[in-house]
């Protein structure tokens, strides 16, 4: 009986702390989730303040939109729908048309520029070297409407300088023509645009009184819209005349030039010829 009490007694010392053991293992489990909720919600929340700190308020973003300067070709764009489909496409359609004839008469009056002092040796060496059909040669090889009146008066020589000259100064004035072309377009359209312009001008002073009118009122609103159109079509006009003349006297003092160019080299060919028939 002794021996049955002393067992278990040992049974339940040596249980107790087993179950003192497993109440701690089922404690920790706890504990842990309860620190993991923790550091989740404070991430979680200072996820969301850096969120607040970088969304910039919606009003704080137009204002700063519209203090920032607009680019040149976004005010170009609304200045020129505020001034309306009408004269302003009429305008524009003047700076495009001149544009492309003055670019088309800027290449074809540079490709027709040539090297007159080479080109009048060379004529000169071929004259003295290989007579007139080895001139006529190195005209044919060489491209401008100078190469092209040596052409003529080399080919007319063989009828006397005076045929030659009237060849050389009768192909002159073609090639005159030819570098003059299609240069009174752009005289017209450098006249026509600020014309269009005074014309956009004078309807929207018409339109501004027709709602000064209508209203019964003077009201500066009024005024002031039909005004700001008005002078925004002259303005544009005004801008396509001074880019053309720019374009247009370029094209001038360009054409000058080669005519003189030519006169000179004219003469010096019929000295050229003189010479030769000696």
């Amino acid at each position: 009986m002794k021996r049955f009490t002393f067992l278990l007694f040992l049974c339940a010392f040596t249980a107790q702390p087993m179950l003192w053991a497993n109440t701690n293992t089922t404690q920790d489990p706890t504990e842990e989730v309860t620190v993991e909720q923790v550091d989740s919600v404070a991430v979680d929340s200072v996820a969301v303040a850096e969120e607040v700190v970088m969304e910039p308020m919606p009003e704080a973003v137009a204002e700063a939109e519209e203090a920032a300067p607009a680019g040149f070709t976004q005010e170009l764009k609304k200045r020129f729908i505020e001034g309306g489909p009408g004269f302003m496409g009429i305008v524009l359609l003047c700076l495009i048309l001149g544009l492309a004839i003055a670019i088309e008469r800027i290449i074809f009056l540079n490709l027709s520029t040539t090297n007159t002092a080479k080109l009048t040796s060379s004529v000169e060496d071929a004259l003295k070297n290989g007579g007139v059909e080895a001139a006529k040669e190195v005209c044919r090889n060489t491209s401008g409407p100078v190469a092209s009146i040596f052409y003529q008066g080399l080919d007319r020589s063989s009828e006397g300088l005076e045929n030659a000259e009237k060849a050389v100064v009768a192909y002159g004035g073609v090639q005159m023509g030819q570098l003059e072309k299609n240069v009174s377009w752009i005289s017209l359209f450098i006249a026509l645009a600020p014309m269009l312009g005074f014309m956009g001008t004078v309807i929207g002073m018409i339109q501004a009184f027709d709602k000064i009118e209508a209203a019964g009122d003077m009201q500066p609103s009024l005024v002031a819209g039909g005004i700001k159109v008005a002078l925004l079509t002259t303005v544009f006009g005004l801008i396509v005349a001074i880019i053309l003349q720019i374009f247009y006297n370029y094209i001038v003092a360009k054409i000058d030039s080669i005519v003189n160019d030519m006169e000179d080299a004219s003469i010096t060919l019929m000295d050229m010829l003189a010479a030769n028939s000696k």
